[in-house]
């Protein structure tokens, strides 16, 4: 059981700890407020005092911070600590951030790994929890098994230490519409006197029907053949007045579409009515 050290004990970084703790791994804590490391202590972790005493008690460092700056400012005043050690960094941020902190660790003789959690914090030590990780290989490798008390479903993507930084938003870019779009549609049904609860069922069956495109979609965008569509622009296009309509009926701002409209417009413009929807990838690449 690989000793590991959790910097970081917000929602993501006290789940972490509790699964390597109820995983049976040695584990160090440490947080700039001690209080939240106190429930942790009483599982069996060990509270260190400093950060430079989390950092200097195990090879294994994972920090959860909110972004890459965090983690270096949490862990700057136990640099001298660092070198020989694994950092493993679990947080949101862009692929500059995670550059940066590569360059940083590399400066303090650190091995890093920049990865995710693609789930909520209550699905942490999961057998389908996916995170995934850039960096170098030979470094995932030699604690992939640790890593894997996380989430079963743990990936290496590459040698670059951004990729996870770069796939975390171009996931994570899906989410936000996604809930717009569900609470657009809660509030209609409301507004009729309807439980939002109602519409989940058919909700889930969408989202299932949207999981069904996604791959030939990522097959048309990688081919740029977009001339024999399952779901033609032109559609997309001609549904832009009843979501006007549906705004007016149940008293939604809609305006937080405009921009989707906007991009179906230009689109149909361009004479693209009849081809796939995924040619709107096309006007949001820039030159």
């Amino acid at each position: 059981m690989t000793p590991v050290t959790i910097i970081g004990l917000g929602a993501i970084g006290t789940a972490v700890a509790k699964a390597y703790l109820e995983a049976g791994h040695p584990t160090t804590v440490w947080n700039r407020t001690p209080a939240r490391a106190a429930a942790l202590e009483e599982l069996g972790a060990v509270r260190a005092a400093t950060v430079q005493e989390a950092v200097a008690a195990n090879t294994l460092i994972i920090t959860a911070f909110t972004g890459f700056e965090a983690a270096r400012e949490a862990l700057e005043p136990a640099a001298a600590e660092l070198a020989g050690r694994t950092l493993v960094t679990l947080n949101s941020g862009s692929p500059a951030g995670a550059r940066e902190t590569a360059a940083w660790a590399a400066e303090h003789g650190v091995d890093l790994l920049a990865g995710a959690i693609k789930n909520v914090p209550s699905a942490v030590g999961l057998p389908d929890t996916l995170l995934y990780y850039g960096g170098a290989k030979t470094v995932f490798d030699r604690h992939e098994a640790t890593l894997r008390v996380m989430g079963g479903d743990t990936v290496h993507l590459g040698e670059e230490p951004d990729l996870a930084a770069v796939y975390e938003l171009a996931v994570g870019g899906m989410l936000l519409p996604a809930l717009l779009g569900f609470f657009q549609g809660a509030a209609l049904v409301t507004s009729r006197g309807l439980e939002a609860s109602t519409m989940v069922r058919f909700s889930q069956k969408w989202l299932e029907m949207i999981v069904h495109l996604l791959p030939s979609l990522a097959e048309t965008i990688d081919t740029r053949d977009y001339d024999n569509p399952e779901s033609a622009l032109g559609l997309f296009h001609e549904g832009i007045a009843y979501d006007h309509e549906l705004g007016r009926e149940g008293g939604i701002d809609v305006s937080w579409q405009e921009p989707m409209h906007d991009l179906l417009r230009r689109a149909v413009a361009e004479g693209r009515a009849d081809q796939s929807i995924a040619a709107l990838i096309e006007l949001l690449r820039k030159p």
